[in-house]
């Protein structure tokens, strides 16, 4: 279903948004102008750029030593605005008997606008920088958003459960602090096997949840993400492998992942959050107590 017939000024948050995102180049765009790459002397090198896994050219020298690798992240930052704007419409319009089941929780659409703009600082301090406390922040905002997402496709395949305010509270609260240890947990397993855990985790909770819903969701939102995230991996390995690589191109395979691993996501958040006015939630068997 389209976006504009779901939401009602979607185009005017596109480019509330927009406008935003082009105020964030701007100041990043004189970060880059006015600081020097000896900013980030004495800090940790982090083990990418030591066996140079990209294809930009690292320009030690500039603030951002990985330019269009920095701004590319920029994507995450547009989407957390929208996002964000989303759940505030959500927050003043909760209580309504059309609204859908992720439009009744908008701290959980908060929390996903927050970590697609935690993403986006992070990654983007990583390439800046290229330093090790940099690429821990860059994934943990990765592992971030995958489990808000997660949560959120939880929280729709038990639609049967009626979660009250305190409980959806606790939830997000929970799932605060869950990304938070995460800094700790991505350290005690390989990303390689934990990221694709929990993107494998979501697409069976999504499929699940396709099938409890087949008239309300959109399959082809879900295989939208999903080709998505599999072309972006696979971009991404072209550029760790160097092949077709311009070290000074303005287009960068890295940044393509950006790119669309952002709208991967995005499609995500949309599957739930987008399904017109009919409700759908079934009436509850069960409600969580205080």
């Amino acid at each position: 279903m389209p976006l504009f017939v779901t939401l009602p000024g979607f185009s005017k948050l596109l480019l509330r948004a927009f406008y935003v995102t082009a105020g964030m180049f701007v100041f990043w765009l004189c970060l880059n102008t006015i600081f020097k790459g000896d900013v980030w002397a004495g800090m940790t090198v982090s083990k990418s750029a030591l066996t140079v896994e990209y294809c930009e050219f690292n320009h030690t020298d500039r603030f951002f030593h990985q330019p269009m690798n920095t701004y590319s992240n920029l994507v995450y930052f547009f989407l957390g605005v929208l996002v964000l704007q989303i759940s505030l419409l959500d927050y003043k319009n909760q209580g309504l008997k059309n609204g859908n089941r992720l439009e009744q929780f908008p701290l959980l659409s908060a929390l996903m606008g927050i970590c697609f703009i935690y993403l986006s600082f992070g990654s983007a301090f990583f390439h800046a920088s290229l330093t090790y406390i940099g690429q821990r922040v860059d994934m943990n905002g990765t592992y971030g958003i995958t489990l808000v997402l997660v949560s959120i496709a939880l929280y729709h395949v038990l639609h049967k459960i009626n979660f009250n305010e305190q409980v959806k509270l606790r939830w997000a609260i929970a799932l605060l602090i869950l990304i938070v240890l995460f800094l700790k947990i991505a350290l005690l397993i390989p990303s390689g096997i934990l990221l694709p855990s929990l993107i494998l985790l979501l697409t069976v909770c999504v499929t699940v949840n396709y099938f409890q819903f087949r008239k309300q969701r959109s399959g082809w939102v879900a295989v939208l993400s999903l080709v998505l995230m599999v072309v972006a991996v696979k971009i991404r390995t072209l550029d760790v492998q160097k092949f077709g690589c311009n070290p000074h191109s303005l287009v960068q395979g890295h940044s393509v992942w950006h790119l669309l691993t952002g709208l991967s996501s995005f499609c995500s958040y949309s599957f739930f959050r987008f399904t017109g006015k009919t409700n759908t939630v079934s009436q509850p068997v069960a409600e969580i107590p205080n």
